[in-house]
């Protein structure tokens, strides 16, 4: 037996391989050393010029923005790469990797703008562009180091850089395809817009996160009661509204209709409002009455009479705005659904792209009195020009209160876009913008975009794990025209030519021409 304080060692006893490594990784003087020993032997070009019997493996790096030093997100990502391409390359394959930055955009100019806080306004735009590309060729060098730092075997000697004029060129040529195609147009039509950075944004550009707003319901007076369907048995000379639901309140000015659903059923309800005791007759969809009501704290109702929606719809009625001259209509919508709100829909078409689909069937105005910054334009009442949409919330609220047009209102918490970058709220806004239809073919017996992606997706994509394939399918289905343009000063221009009468040209020709010139000369030309 073995005494319990005597020392023994088993090392002897085990049977462990002997090799040269380390027991200690030691990283911090060991990585620089491994790095400039790789760099001397050139081991990348090495490994290039050895014989690749199995053929080529093509490895797209998907260029990180030239925008701070490299985070854990871009560790995972190189480290990820770099083993495919170390495992293709020993199982003899020819994977090349270039790694590449995304040197344009907003992420940078938000930077530089940002650093230059209140002398940014007093530079021309070339300017603002001058420094943008100083600073993204300062984190191009800072995150090169840094990559390979991690030890990852690339050409970091030669990268593509989206703001080379190599680069910039072939992708205007590209552009040039699509307009050839006639895939491209410009619309007055909502879109993402940050009131911060005053531009608009695409969808890649928004995260999403709780936010708290105002829920209001509010009444909208008929304008003739008498034109509504016989089978609501409405009083004679009884005063009617439609009420209608919105976490949107400072979108109200831009109200222009109100939207049922064709095979939605409507009730007329009489009820009594508190603490007012006045007499109401509201139009809400049966379904939901009882909880638009208890909202409300009324208790007591009386349904007078029922119709579907395309009936509403179909009898002409208008409804007068609750604050500004101006009638309203009623218009079907296949998107109203039954799960909240009260049946109707307060439409904007200036403020959401569903609106705004409808605005454009019903011959509706496109209106949006809200400026680039956020606030409203002179086309408001005068107790909101200027005002911020946040400031004109409240003051809607309480105007719809002291009118007489609130119903109810209360906090509500949604799940509301943000800029990804400053952490804002983003606002729909329908402004002129260039866009790429996805949806629509070029010729006829082609297929669009979106087709040709789902296709791909469907055939020529292996997915890990296969779930994902359903989760792409569906994005791709439901994906809305891709809105290019940007109101900013850092990026690749869109070569459009506007005459001093309003017209643009913009042909196959006249881009090819300009991606020429930016091919040679850059952007900046």
């Amino acid at each position: 037996m073995i005494e319990m304080n005597q020392q023994r060692s088993y090392k002897s006893t085990l049977n462990l391989p002997r090799t040269k490594l380390a027991m200690k990784a030691n990283l911090v003087q060991s990585e620089p050393a491994t790095l400039k020993r790789w760099t001397k032997t050139r081991l990348y070009d090495q490994i290039r010029q050895r014989p690749h019997p199995r053929g080529p493996f093509v490895f797209h790096d998907g260029p990180p923005y030239a925008n701070g030093s490299i985070h854990l997100g871009h560790l995972l990502n190189k480290v990820a790469k770099d083993l495919v391409v170390r495992t293709k390359t020993m199982a003899g394959y020819d994977c090349p990797y270039v790694p590449g930055w995304d040197c344009h955009g907003l992420p940078i100019e938000h930077k530089v703008v940002e650093g230059l806080g209140a002398g940014a306004a007093g530079l021309v735009p070339i300017q603002i562009r001058k420094r943008c590309g100083d600073y993204a060729r300062r984190y191009i060098k800072i995150q090169s180091r840094q990559m390979q730092r991690l030890l990852t075997l690339a050409d970091y000697e030669h990268p593509y850089l989206t703001m080379e004029p190599a680069y910039e060129g072939a992708v205007l040529e590209v552009f040039a395809a699509l307009v050839d195609q006639g895939l491209i147009y410009r619309d007055l039509k909502p879109v993402h817009w940050s009131t911060e950075n005053r531009t608009a944004l695409a969808e890649a550009e928004l995260e999403y996160a709780d936010r708290t707003d105002t829920s209001v319901y509010v009444f909208l007076a008929v304008r003739d009661p008498v034109q509504l369907p016989a089978e609501l048995q409405r009083p004679a000379d009884a005063p009617v509204d439609l009420m209608i639901w919105t976490t949107t309140p400072w979108t109200l000015p831009a109200n222009m209709a109100v939207a049922v659903g064709p095979e939605c059923v409507y009730g007329l309800y009489r009820f009594t409002e508190q603490p007012q005791a006045t007499t109401r007759y509201a139009l809400i969809a049966e379904s939901l009455v009882t909880s638009v009501l208890q909202h409300g704290r009324v208790r007591q109702f009386e349904c007078l009479g029922r119709c579907r929606g395309q009936e509403l719809a179909d009898c002409g009625a208008a409804y007068d705005h609750p604050f500004i001259d101006r009638a309203g209509v009623v218009v079907t919508a296949d998107y109203v659904k039954l799960d909240e709100g009260t049946g109707l829909v307060h439409t904007a078409p200036g403020h959401g792209t569903e609106d705004y689909y409808t605005g454009k069937a019903f011959g509706l105005q496109i209106y949006c009195p809200v400026q680039a910054d956020g606030s409203f334009d002179q086309t408001v009442p005068a107790w909101l020009q200027h005002k911020s949409i946040w400031q004109a919330n409240d003051l809607i609220v309480e105007h719809l209160r002291q009118s007489g047009h609130l119903f109810f209102d209360h906090p509500f918490v949604h799940s509301y876009p943000h800029d990804w970058r400053g952490r804002n709220p983003v606002i729909f806004r329908a402004t002129e913008q260039w866009f790429v239809a996805v949806d629509r073919a070029p010729a006829e017996g082609t297929a669009s975009l979106v087709q040709m992606a789902l296709e791909a997706t469907a055939r020529s994509v292996r997915f890990y794990p296969e779930t994902g394939r359903n989760r792409l399918s569906g994005m791709l289905a439901t994906r809305p025209d891709w809105c290019l343009s940007r109101q900013r000063a850092w990026g690749l221009p869109i070569p459009a030519f506007f005459h001093e009468n309003g017209s643009v040209l913009l042909t196959a020709a006249s881009v090819r021409a300009v991606a020429k010139v930016i091919a040679r000369h850059g952007s900046d030309h």
